[in-house]
């Protein structure tokens, strides 16, 4: 089932080594800042741990901000000669990008929408038009216009109600992911006064195109813990709380299914799920239970005709199965098998329509696309052959048609957006994403799948792409990137930014290690809890590997990885720190421990499914035995570029702060370490579209520069 997320002592650095004496290079030193050690001691199961900069995670204290502004200020100085570098990087990467883009149109509701770009803005424009693409346009909102003024700006949970009059919009303005809900007359144009804080920016209209159901968050944990309704025309301190998840470990959402009939509220945790529906004609009815929860029980549902489609691992269904039941009788007692369970194929969603069933599939680390008539009568799957493909379903609102819509890529191909006749199984190219610059062609890359054996035996895929003509000798620079937690699956994509490294001579690479779930739900259960530390070997036996295979060496290999990709870097680098001249660790979750045992910072009971429960010893000790910021140790560390964000709601600022700090005391050579806090976003950087390239520019211009390639 699919997961809906993915960056010492003495430490003097030096300008680039050229033929000079010594007094000059002492005249370019720059110094890092030095935090000062406030020592914390903090107990649990009887073990002691002592924190010399917990005092870091005081958002408000001056001498926080005082600092984070020093190591910027460190890392500004330490890179001043990669500025010019960086700015070439920006205006190449932004070169190769269609400014005047658009989105491949869509069908809905008597309407087309639209997502536009516009020359030198930044923001999307969101328009449709009535009934024809030759129609009229409607600008629904110009985001560029919205962000004057605002150091972030993002607009998200666009939702329109069924008679086309009404669009509800959340905006976040901090980068924490609390948005405020308002809600546009697109008859008239104007924004109604009224505003619903502290959501999730998600809603979904009733079917009397008055009552907006809504998630709000608690102001502290940022858990997504209550449903709302509005009713048009009122105030927001009369809306009704429809339900409360009091469970601190589950999240909760509402929608409508495709077929409008009804609304859905959802309860999810790592391992668990729980359904409650309702008539969206009746939105002041009482919802009902789907199914209760069931620890362990995960499953999801789509309404089609007189029943429900659940796609589920019920019955030890590792891999999941799909299920159909009534929908007057939806517990788990009147589920019937519609495709069952297998071993060797991941079952991940399916896409309902009025004639055909569209099931998503993964088996070998691979997508594919089924189709299933209703009649029974002709199943088959879409063709593909490339072994490093990206396939999957895109924008399918439409319940009539026989028309699939669905995206396709590669590392070497570009995004493609197709539509597919089910019946006539004919395809057609409606977009594929440009690359702009006259330089790119395909075929100069060579894409491959390699696999690496773990020291357990396992076999980890890793895929690879590169420059025609390289020679593997060991000599080329290797870039290797993965994620590895939630069962997030990181498949082979495309990026128009990444040229700006195979054309420099840099393999880039994805290890599909254990924790993702790329081989099956198996390879997600294998990678957590108390089997962990199998996602950090498996990484680090996927870099020993292209080691040997001589595609790098331990001179030229580089790693990457954001958020809990953040920590696997902090655990690699703890590990195995020889194997690797730079790593990038972005948004980095790193102090595990601290982190999971307070559960008044955002998102953290919910994680208990993932990483353990620190309150118990067995989690406990498990945790402490890898978490970076606990192990950081006296030894030789590569070159290190962190980054994070003041505002960041998932992986709070304070813990690489925290963690840069210990690590400038502790490491005993004098390679690079830099901690980049971008003072005005959270989680995911930049909001706008130019302003993410430029710090995409900064880490591509730290691995250029280890690697001494100036072009």
């Amino acid at each position: 089932m699919k997961k809906i997320t993915y960056f010492l002592l003495g430490c003097v650095i030096f300008a680039p080594v050229q033929s000079q004496n010594k007094t000059n290079k002492m005249s370019d030193k720059v110094h890092p800042p030095v935090a000062k050690i406030v020592p914390k001691t903090l107990e649990k199961h009887g073990d002691k741990r002592i924190d010399n900069y917990y005092w870091l995670n005081e958002r408000e204290n001056p001498e926080v901000i005082d600092y984070l502004n020093k190591e910027n200020e460190y890392y500004q100085k330490s890179t001043a000669h990669t500025k010019q570098l960086q700015d070439d990087l920006f205006l190449e990467m932004k070169g190769r990008i269609k400014e005047d883009d658009s989105s491949v149109p869509y069908f809905y509701n008597g309407y087309y929408y639209i997502t536009r770009y516009e020359t030198g803005k930044d923001y999307p424009i969101y328009s449709r038009k009535k009934g024809s693409l030759e129609a009229k346009e409607e600008i629904l909102f110009d985001c560029n216009e919205m962000a004057k003024g605002h150091s972030y700006f993002n607009l998200g949970g666009l939702n329109i109600s069924e008679d086309n009059k009404w669009a509800a919009f959340g905006v976040d303005l901090v980068s924490r992911r609390q948005y405020t809900i308002q809600i546009k007359n697109l008859e008239t144009g104007e924004i109604l006064p009224v505003k619903l804080e502290n959501t999730t920016g998600g809603s979904t209209w009733a079917g009397d195109n008055k009552t907006l159901f809504y998630t709000r968050k608690d102001a502290q944990t940022l858990r997504s813990d209550k449903i709302y309704k509005h009713t048009l025309g009122t105030d927001a301190s009369a809306d009704t709380m429809v339900f409360h998840e009091k469970d601190d470990t589950f999240g909760t959402f509402v929608y409508k299914e495709k077929s409008k009939k009804y609304l859905v509220i959802g309860s999810s945790s790592t391992l668990t799920s729980e359904y409650q529906i309702l008539e969206a004609k009746n939105p002041n009815g009482e919802f009902r239970l789907f199914q209760k929860r069931t620890r362990g029980l995960e499953y999801s549902i789509s309404h089609y005709g007189d029943s429900f489609y659940i796609v589920t691992n019920k019955d030890k269904a590792t891999n999941f199965k799909l299920m159909k039941t009534p929908e007057t009788a939806t517990s788990a007692e009147n589920w019937k098998d519609l495709i069952g369970h297998r071993k060797d194929v991941l079952l991940e969603g399916i896409e309902i329509f009025k004639d055909y069933l569209v099931v998503e599939e993964r088996s070998n680390g691979l997508n594919k696309i089924q189709i299933r008539p209703w009649n029974g009568k002709g199943e088959y799957y879409l063709p593909f052959s490339s072994e490093t493909y990206t396939a999957y379903t895109t924008t399918n609102v439409d319940f009539d048609t026989e028309i699939l819509r669905y995206g396709y890529q590669s590392m070497a191909t570009p995004s493609s957006v197709i539509d597919f006749n089910m019946r006539t199984q004919e395809k057609k190219v409606l977009k594929e994403q440009e690359v702009l610059g006259g330089k790119f062609d395909k075929n100069n890359y060579i894409e491959e799948r390699i696999w690496a054996t773990a020291t357990d035996g396992t076999k980890v895929p890793i895929s690879i792409v590169y420059r025609k003509g390289i020679k593997k000798d060991g000599k080329n620079p290797l870039l290797l990137y993965a994620y590895g937690s939630y069962g997030a699956t990181m498949d082979p994509y495309f990026s128009s930014t990444r040229l700006s490294l195979l054309d420099r001579g840099f393999i880039y690479a994805i290890a599909h290690i254990r924790g993702g779930e790329d081989l099956g739900r198996e390879w997600y259960e294998n990678g957590k809890l108390l089997k962990k530390i199998n996602t950090f070997t498996d990484f680090i036996d996927c870099s020993k590997f292209v080691i040997a295979e001589k595609y790098t060496s331990a001179s030229h290999l580089y790693a990457e990885g954001g958020s809990a990709g953040g920590l696997l870097m902090g655990a690699i680098v703890n590990m195995a720190p020889e194997l690797y001249n730079g790593v990038i660790a972005q948004v980095p979750f790193v102090d595990v421990v601290t982190t999971m045992l307070d559960d008044t910072i955002p998102l953290t009971t919910g994680e208990y499914d993932e990483w353990g429960n620190p309150n118990e010893k067995v989690y406990y000790d498990y945790m402490l035995s890898y978490s970076p910021y606990d192990q950081v140790k006296k030894q030789d560390y590569p070159n290190m570029y962190v980054s994070t964000g003041l505002h960041d709601s998932q992986v709070q600022y304070f813990e690489p702060a925290k963690w840069v700090a210990k690590l400038r005391v502790m490491k005993t050579n004098d390679k690079q370490l830099f901690l980049d806090t971008n003072m005005d976003a959270g989680h995911g950087g930049a909001s706008g579209r130019f302003e993410a390239l430029k710090e995409l520019a900064k880490e591509f211009a730290f691995l250029l520069d280890l690697e001494k390639i100036k072009k």
